[in-house]
């Protein structure tokens, strides 16, 4: 008798594919927070979450396309997390620099970012 996590937990697709979603109410939240008193630190902050949220959009279309990740069950359950997981590790490493050249071209905009130690 086969017995599948679909009839076990019918709602578990909805738990475990969720971090896409939670990144993105991140990301919102800390661009709506942004203003002439955004120190520093939040402003690299928000441009790291806007990295790592447009790594994971990029990774998930580039998975739409192998068989190996849509024909896995265990992928279709928890690929969404593995995919948030490899987005934060190539942000947090800053080997793309998307969110650092982000931060700078902000700061050359003439923004008066404080920092923290002003």
């Amino acid at each position: 008798m086969a017995i599948s996590i679909n009839n076990m937990y019918p709602g578990i697709n909805n738990v475990l594919n969720n971090s896409s979603e939670v990144n993105k109410v991140k990301l919102e939240n800390n661009l709506q927070n942004i203003n002439s008193d955004t120190e520093s630190e939040e402003l690299l902050e928000a441009c790291k979450d806007f990295e790592q949220y447009f790594v994971e959009q990029v990774m998930k279309e580039f998975t739409k396309s192998l068989d190996e990740f849509n024909n896995n069950t265990y992928m279709q359950y928890f690929g969404d997390n593995l995919i948030s997981e490899y987005a934060e590790t190539v942000t947090e490493s800053g080997n793309l620099g998307m969110a650092e050249m982000l931060y700078e071209s902000i700061k050359s905009k003439g923004y008066n970012i404080p920092t923290s130690n002003e």
